[in-house]
């Protein structure tokens, strides 16, 4: 049987914790420790009845005081049986915040029991934290990460997924139809991952860390790149490629024109995602024929360039994250 026991106290009005736990679960969570660790959803706003879950942990509120006390039993279907639950109440003149975990593991679950202990750890930790910096400021002393857990975190970190183009990003589809239509286009596609209040609005300060600060494999093939296209007649990159050409308040247009081919990325930025559009247009057979290989190699690029910038803006958004044991 799992006991787990984790208290916070802190020098707050009671009531000024009590309306974060009343958003637990919903789009303006601020209790919930996102976006460092896969956020909290319910099904509707928190009460008995209401549920969801955290990634593959599933479970509905059976037990709700407003403000004061919440119950989440687990769904036997993801191998718990148990509850965890939030408790806050007065003490002395400030608050107590208390997180219990009861319940037992069974099936796979009981083999990576240590590790699934230390990740919830680290989950409550960063909530107690934030009910603390909500209520008062500031941390005393804020939760560390161990070198186990940003490992942990790390193979949960958002991972960014093909998508259809934003209907919102108006300089990409500006762009695709001052090409001639996605027909007339050799290479367009889209990836996202997700935004959080506590992450950056602005689309520049996004591709600033997706295109300029690029993981160091990414940084060597294009290194690779740049002294490679000159043997086939490829103009070498002047440094323009990720110039900003056009923006709006959620939106930037970076790109260039070269002699084998025009190309133009958008970086757009919503309430609840960012997403890079990648196109370009081949101007004669050198740019076709370049474009064969990129296309291959352009989907794990974008990729591993828009996860690192996730990850960077997420450390920073996550003070125990940036802090180590």
């Amino acid at each position: 049987m799992i006991h787990n026991v984790h208290i916070r106290e802190f020098d707050a009005p009671v009531d000024s914790v009590s309306a974060l736990l009343s958003g637990l679960g919903g789009h303006d969570d601020r209790l919930w420790p996102t976006p460092a660790w896969t956020p909290m959803r319910l099904d509707r706003p928190l009460a008995v009845g209401a549920s969801g879950g955290h990634g593959s942990i599933r479970y509905r509120v059976t037990e709700y005081e407003p403000g004061r006390r919440v119950r989440f039993t687990f769904d036997p279907a993801c191998g718990i049986d148990g509850h965890h639950e939030l408790t806050v109440a007065p003490s002395g003149e400030g608050t107590r915040v208390e997180h219990l975990l009861a319940c037992r593991t069974r099936g796979l679950l009981r083999l990576v029991q240590p590790l699934l202990i230390r990740a919830h750890d680290a989950v409550v930790e960063d909530l107690l934290d934030n009910a603390e910096r909500e209520a008062t400021g500031t941390v005393r002393a804020p939760a560390r990460w161990s070198p186990l857990t940003r490992l942990m975190q790390r193979a949960e970190a958002a991972r960014p997924r093909g998508v259809p183009i934003p209907a919102g990003a108006d300089l990409a589809r500006r762009t695709i139809s001052r090409y001639g239509g996605s027909d007339r286009i050799d290479l367009v596609d889209a990836y996202a991952v997700p935004h959080h209040r506590r992450l950056p609005d602005d689309p520049q300060a996004w591709a600033e860390a997706v295109f300029h600060r690029p993981p160091r494999w990414v940084g060597a093939l294009l290194a690779l790149r740049q002294a490679l296209v000159g043997l086939v007649g490829i103009e070498r990159d002047d440094g323009s490629a990720f110039e900003t050409l056009e923006r709006t308040d959620d939106e930037v247009l970076l790109g260039t024109d070269a002699d084998h081919l025009d190309f133009r990325v958008s970086v757009h930025v919503t309430e609840h995602a960012v997403t890079v559009t990648s196109i370009a247009r081949a101007k004669r057979r050198r740019g076709r024929l370049y474009l064969l290989p990129v296309r291959l190699l352009h989907p794990v690029v974008v990729r591993s360039m828009l996860a690192r910038a996730h990850r960077a803006f997420v450390s920073e958004a996550s003070p125990s994250g940036r802090r180590r044991a």
